[in-house]
């Protein structure tokens, strides 16, 4: 079964880029500089950014579930010069083949199904696994030790 990962829209964050600090700590975010490689990882362009590049770090709603007690946000980063990822069908992006992930898989009414720990490399076979069971609607992806939203995918 085909998937395909699926970055977060630029448009509701680009507004954040203009604000200054003042105005991104009244709201809870925080302007970031990524000090070291493969360390801030966007979740807007699925990639991570360099040292020195400018980010935001905010929460972000991942499961806007009302009636759904897996409903949850967390912290994301969006790089200030990002472009939305256009992925293919069946594509990992580094982003998430280089890290150790917590992945959830939901029903359609958000319901969380099944959860494991996955080696990024090995993301694919276990999406394409998951999404062999027509209950399974959509996957999350986490960073394993922080617990941080990445990604979802859905059926391609």
């Amino acid at each position: 079964m085909s998937f395909l990962i699926h970055p977060l829209p630029l448009a509701p964050f680009r507004p954040l880029f203009a604000l200054d600090d003042a105005g991104l700590e009244a709201m809870g975010a925080r302007r970031m500089i990524a000090d070291a490689p493969n360390s801030a990882p966007c979740r807007v362009s699925l990639a991570d950014a360099a040292p020195g590049e400018a980010l935001i770090l905010l929460t972000h709603r991942h499961l806007d579930a009302p009636a759904s007690p897996y409903r949850s946000d967390g912290p994301i980063f969006v790089r200030e010069t990002a472009s939305e990822a256009a992925l293919g069908p069946d594509e990992v992006p580094d982003m998430l083949g280089r890290r150790l992930l917590s992945v959830r898989a939901y029903d359609s009414g958000a319901m969380m199904i099944d959860a494991d720990v996955v080696d990024g490399a090995d993301l694919a076979v276990r999406l394409n696994l998951w999404f062999s069971d027509p209950v399974i609607d959509r996957i999350q992806m986490h960073t394993a030790r922080r617990g941080c939203f990445m990604a979802e995918a859905r059926r391609a």
